[in-house]
């Protein structure tokens, strides 16, 4: 039943908005926009990440710089000081392992094993690594961020006690591997347009027959 409740909402989403196509992003570029993204809005973290980018033309002059002057560049992300070290130590990292700052490498590792590598570098955990995987590699992780984690358990495909820690590996076994990417980013579409975390609006709401928060007619 999960099963077939995921995938009339993956269908149903699909028809309201479109079935995303992976784009080619470097692998590197995704992992420091994601770290960027931490604890922030998407406006500010990708505001962020194009302010680092124009203040240093590869990240080898971000290894070059000071811990301040990095921070600077990104201080409208939040939390400036944290990620400007944990995004340098993870490029040094990087650095070391690899011979240069690229995580082409991953691709010739099982997904274990990418997945073991990115989370031991310094700030990365496993939604942030599961977007690079996803996204850069198209290795089949479907990363849970807010939105995912807070639809996901109003329509039921996990139950409303499941702490979001949990919730990736509920959501990999009832959807489709070929339709993560697709749920993951309708599903975050879907959080930011109509089902906020306050006052979701019901009325415009394509899921809200399938919808255990709507059905059950709990308040917003």
């Amino acid at each position: 039943m999960d099963k077939q409740n995921a995938a009339k909402c993956i269908a149903i989403l699909e028809n309201e908005y479109g079935v995303p196509q992976p784009e080619k992003i470097d692998p590197v570029d995704l992992l420091v926009m994601t770290i960027l993204s931490q604890n922030t809005s998407d406006t500010n973290s990708l505001r962020a990440f194009a302010l680092l980018k124009s203040a240093f033309c590869d990240y080898e002059k971000v290894l070059d710089a000071s811990d301040e002057a990095v921070a600077d560049s990104i201080r409208p992300g939040g939390l400036a000081e944290i990620k400007a070290r944990r995004i340098k130590e993870a490029l040094v990292r990087i650095k070391q392992d690899a011979g240069a700052i690229s995580l082409s490498f991953l691709a010739d590792m099982g997904k274990k094993e990418a997945m073991a590598y990115l989370i031991s570098l310094p700030g990365v955990g496993p939604k942030t690594a599961s977007v690079v995987l996803l996204f850069a590699f198209s290795m089949p992780f479907l990363p849970v961020d807010t939105h995912v984690y807070r639809v996901s358990r109003r329509l039921g495909l996990m139950a409303e006690d499941v702490r979001p820690e949990k919730a990736q590996p509920i959501l990999e076994r009832i959807v489709p591997v070929e339709k993560y990417l697709s749920l993951h980013l309708n599903l975050i579409t879907h959080g930011r347009l109509i089902c906020r975390a306050r006052g979701p609006r019901h009325e415009e709401c394509a899921l809200r027959n399938c919808c255990h928060y709507y059905l059950q007619g709990q308040k917003p």
